[in-house]
C-alpha cells in the first residue's frame, strides 16, 4: 500500500529526512538559486515576456517538478530552448511583450503542462522516442545558434526588426551596427569573459550571479540608465496573483501543436539529463512519473503566471555538483526565489539588457556540439542526414522553429521505414569448417547450383515483403537447376499477414516449379503465425529446422552429396518442432 503511495506522492521517499541531507540540500537549493535567478531574467526576454516572468517561472515549477518527479536532483525552471519555441509559437498571434503575448505564454505553459501530465499518466513516455537522438542534434545546434544572433541587438543596443524572416532580422541589426552604444557593448563583452573566465578557473564559483552583480553595480554608479543605456527597470515586488489562464476555444487549438512539440522537447531534455545524474548517484528514474511532475509543475505554474518550463542540464549539473541528496534541494531553490520576488527585486532595476543577452548567449554556447552530428553520420548514414536536414530546416524556418523540428521527425521517421523497406538480404556460401558467410564479403567461397541460401535481416511485414519476394524469385531466375530455396530467417523478428500471404504464395509457386523453399532459425513468435494460419503445414514440418546446419544436412540426404558445398556434417536428428527457439 505505501508502495502505491509514494508512486503518487514521490516526494515521500525523501522521509525520514535526516540532517545532513538537510544542510547538503540547503547549500545546493542556494547554489542552484544564485544560477537560476539571473538565467531566469535572461530566457523570459528570449521568450518575448517581461524578465520578471523568469522569476514566476523559477518560483512554484521549480519546486512542485521536484516533488512531483523521480529524479533527486533534476532542476526545472526556465531553459533556453523551451523558451526560443515559446516565442516562435507566440509570434504569429501577438507583438512580442504585449499583454496579449504574455496571456498566451501562460495559457501554452497550462497546455505543455496537461499534454505532459496525460502522457505521462496513461503511460505514453515511449512517443518521445519519435524525437530521434540525431534530430534533436540537428535541432539543438540550430536553436543555440539562433538563440545567439537573436541577442546580438541587446549587445550592441541597436534595435532588431521583427518579421517572418529570421536572417532578414539578424541583417536589419548588421545594418544598424554604426549606431552601436558602446557602453552597452562593454557591458555584454566584460560579462560574458567574466563568466567565461570564471568557468574556466574558477568552476566552483557562480559566475552568472558575479557578472551579474557587479554589472548592477557598476550600472548604479555611472548611471547608465541616464546614459541612454537600456536596463530591467521596475520590477513589480511580491508574488504573482493566482488566476486560471484565459482560455480561449480557437487559439488552443491553434496552440496545441506548439504545446506537443514543447512537451517533447522539454521532456526529452529533462529526462536526458535525469538519466544521466541517475546513472552516478544509482537512482532510478521513472519517465512516466517525471513527465507527470513536469506536467503539474506546468500547470501550477499557469495559474501562477508562468511560461513553459522545463528540466534544466546546467542547472542540473550545479545541483548535483553542489552535493543535492533529494528533490528538497529545489524546494529550497524555490524559496530563495520567493525572497527575491519578496525583498530583492529593486536591487535588480539597474541591471543592463545587455548582461542579461550575455547570459544567454554564455548558456547555449555549450548547447552548439557539431561533434555530434558528425558522430551521427558515422554511426548510421540516415541518422546523419536526419540531424543535417533538421539543422537546416530550423535555421530556414526561423523564428518558427517548431517547424524545423517537424520536418526532422518526419524525416527520422521516412529514413527509418526506408530502411525497414530495404533490409539486408545476403547471399551465403559455405566454409570449410562448415560456416556460412555472405558471398558479398567473401566471393570466393564455394555455392552449389542446386541450392540458393539467402539471409534476411529483418522484420517480414506489409512494407518490405515485396522486396523479399524480389530478392527471392530472382535469385531463382539466375540459378536455373536450383532445387531448394534456404532462407536463413535467424534476423526475422516478425510475421504480420502480409508476409504469411506472400510466403505462402512462394511456397506454392516453386512447389509448382519443383523447387522447395526450406527455413531455418525461425523464432518462435514467427512459427506461432505460421501455425494459426496454416502456413507451417503448408510449408511441412520437414521444410523447417533450428540451424541451417540441419537444413543443409537434410538437403543434401535428399539430394545427394554432390558438389563443394556439400557440408561435412551428421545426419539431421530432427525437424524445427513447435517448442523450438
Amino acid at each position: 500500500m505505501m508502495a502505491k503511495i509514494k508512486s503518487f506522492l514521490p516526494f515521500l521517499a525523501w522521509f525520514p529526512y535526516k540532517t545532513d541531507s538537510l544542510r547538503a540540500d540547503l547549500i545546493a537549493g542556494i547554489t542552484v538559486a544564485l544560477v537560476l535567478i539571473p538565467q531566469s531574467m535572461a530566457y523570459a526576454q528570449l521568450a518575448g515576456l517581461p524578465a520578471y516572468y523568469g522569476l514566476y517561472a523559477a518560483f512554484l515549477p521549480v519546486a512542485v517538478a521536484a516533488l512531483f518527479g523521480s529524479s533527486k536532483q533534476l532542476s526545472t525552471g526556465p531553459v533556453a530552448v523551451a523558451s526560443l519555441l515559446t516565442a516562435s509559437a507566440l509570434l504569429p498571434f501577438a507583438p512580442l511583450g504585449t499583454p496579449e503575448f504574455v496571456g498566451l505564454a501562460i495559457l501554452l505553459s497550462l497546455l505543455v503542462g496537461v499534454v505532459q501530465f496525460s502522457l505521462g499518466l496513461f503511460r505514453l513516455g515511449v512517443v518521445v522516442n519519435f524525437l530521434s537522438h540525431p534530430v534533436i542534434v540537428g535541432f539543438t545546434n540550430a536553436a543555440a545558434i539562433i538563440i545567439g544572433l537573436s541577442q546580438l541587438s541587446k549587445v550592441f543596443g541597436v534595435n532588431m526588426p521583427r518579421s517572418e524572416s529570421f536572417v532578414q532580422d539578424i541583417m536589419g541589426v548588421m545594418r544598424n551596427l554604426p549606431l552601436t552604444h558602446f557602453p552597452t557593448l562593454a557591458f555584454g563583452v566584460v560579462a560574458f569573459a567574466i563568466m567565461f573566465l570564471m568557468k574556466k578557473y574558477r568552476p566552483k564559483l557562480p559566475n552568472v550571479l558575479v557578472a551579474v552583480g557587479l554589472s548592477i553595480l557598476v550600472s548604479w554608479l555611472i548611471d547608465f540608465k541616464g546614459m541612454g543605456g537600456s536596463v530591467i527597470g521596475d520590477i513589480p515586488s511580491g508574488l504573482p496573483m493566482p488566476q486560471l489562464p484565459m482560455i480561449n476555444l480557437d487559439m488552443t487549438i491553434k496552440l496545441l501543436p506548439s504545446a506537443f512539440i514543447i512537451s517533447l522537447v522539454g521532456f526529452m531534455e529533462a529526462i536526458s539529463i535525469a538519466k544521466a545524474m541517475a546513472a552516478k548517484t544509482k537512482d532510478r528514474i521513472d519517465p512516466n512519473q517525471e513527465l507527470i511532475g513536469q506536467g503539474i509543475a506546468n500547470v501550477v505554474g499557469s495559474l501562477t503566471q508562468a511560461y513553459p518550463a522545463s528540466g534544466s542540464f546546467s542547472r542540473s549539473a550545479v545541483n548535483l555538483g553542489a552535493g543535492a541528496r533529494t528533490g528538497m534541494s529545489s524546494v529550497f531553490t524555490a524559496v530563495m526565489v520567493l525572497a527575491t520576488l519578496l525583498f530583492l527585486t529593486p536591487l535588480l532595476h539597474h541591471l543592463p539588457q545587455a548582461v542579461l543577452a550575455a547570459v544567454i548567449m554564455m548558456a547555449v554556447v555549450g548547447l552548439i556540439n557539431f561533434k555530434a552530428v558528425r558522430h551521427a553520420w558515422h554511426a548510421n548514414k540516415h541518422d546523419g542526414v536526419a540531424a543535417v536536414v533538421t539543422f537546416c530546416a530550423t535555421m530556414a524556418f526561423a523564428p518558427h522553429l517548431d517547424k524545423g523540428i517537424l520536418v526532422g521527425a518526419l524525416l527520422a521517421i521516412g529514413l527509418f521505414l526506408y530502411r525497414t523497406m530495404h533490409p539486408r538480404v545476403a547471399h551465403l556460401g559455405r566454409f570449410e569448417d562448415g560456416t556460412l558467410r555472405d558471398l558479398a564479403v567473401h566471393p570466393h567461397l564455394p555455392t552449389d547450383p542446386r541450392i540458393i541460401v539467402l539471409r534476411f535481416d529483418g522484420q517480414l511485414y506489409f512494407a518490405n515483403v515485396s522486396f523479399f519476394e524480389d530478392i527471392l524469385l530472382a535469385a531463382v531466375s539466375e540459378k536455373p537447376d536450383v532445387q531448394f530455396v534456404l532462407v536463413v530467417g535467424d534476423g526475422i523478428n516478425q510475421l504480420d499477414a502480409s508476409g504469411e500471404e506472400v510466403i505462402h504464395h512462394l511456397v506454392e509457386r516453386l512447389r509448382e516449379n519443383g523447387i522447395t523453399l526450406v527455413f531455418s532459425g525461425l523464432k518462435r513468435q514467427v512459427l506461432q503465425v505460421m501455425h494459426h494460419t496454416g502456413l507451417f503445414e503448408l510449408i511441412g514440418r520437414t521444410n523447417l529446422f533450428a540451424t541451417e546446419d540441419m537444413a543443409l544436412a537434410d538437403i543434401y540426404g535428399r539430394m545427394g552429396p554432390e558438389g563443394a558445398f556439400c557440408p561435412l556434417l551428421s545426419p539431421l536428428e530432427k525437424p524445427l518442432a513447435e517448442t523450438d527457439r
